[in-house]
């Protein structure tokens, strides 16, 4: 029963865990697009340290936090695998880590009035286009927000239960086995002894002398 469980957990946390997965692709994918944009725009990539321009912050922010996803994700993969204790600890602590910085941003962006003048200039113009397309799909981003975050805490919760069931056993005990030992041991042929005669009479004229 133990063992159908875990499986069962194992399956949905790896699914759980592939929206992460996605989600951290697309970030990734709208950083490529928006380092295209600063190319075509200001003739070279916004990694290079030559450029007269101020680094675009939130093009960084998002190519990291997209890799930061993925990094997850595959952590996540291996952990619901194995089952290991180490990477399901590991694994939650990231995730922990995710939430944290989301809280914090969200707090931040609800609670403070001025949270605009806490991020930088972003020479690129992604950040006001970004913000602009929030506020104009408010709805639909909230969702999309909560639904990530509820997908975040769920994969959360299934790694502390499949931590809490323990990791695969790949032995079995001697007493599972024991009943179907028992009738091979009654059907056993005899098992005979052959003793060198020479030897055996040795044996009786040593106890003849010791009597």
């Amino acid at each position: 029963m133990v063992r159908v469980l875990r499986s069962c957990i194992q399956s949905i946390l790896k699914l759980v865990n592939s929206v992460i997965g996605m989600a951290g692709l697309a970030m990734i994918l709208y950083s490529a697009w928006m380092i295209r944009v600063w190319q075509r725009k200001m003739g070279d990539l916004p990694f290079d340290h030559d450029s007269d321009y101020p680094p675009p912050w939130f093009i960084y922010t998002f190519l990291g936090l997209g890799a930061a996803f993925c990094v997850v994700t595959c952590l996540g993969h291996v952990a619901a695998e194995t089952a290991n204790g180490c990477s399901l600890y590991l694994y939650m602590v990231f995730v922990v880590l995710l939430l944290m910085l989301e809280a914090a941003i969200t707090v931040d962006v609800f609670v403070n009035q001025d949270w605009e003048k806490d991020f930088p200039m972003d020479p690129s113009g992604s950040f006001d286009k970004f913000k602009n397309f929030i506020r104009s799909n408010y709805e639909m981003c909230k969702w999309v927000g909560l639904f990530l975050v509820s997908v975040q805490g769920l994969s959360l919760l299934l790694a502390m239960i499949l931590k809490a069931l323990g990791p695969h056993q790949y032995y079995d005990s001697d007493d599972e086995y024991a009943p179907d030992r028992v009738p091979l041991l009654k059907n056993a042929p005899p098992q005979y002894v052959v003793v060198d005669p020479g030897y055996a009479h040795g044996n009786d004229a040593w106890n003849r002398s010791n009597r």
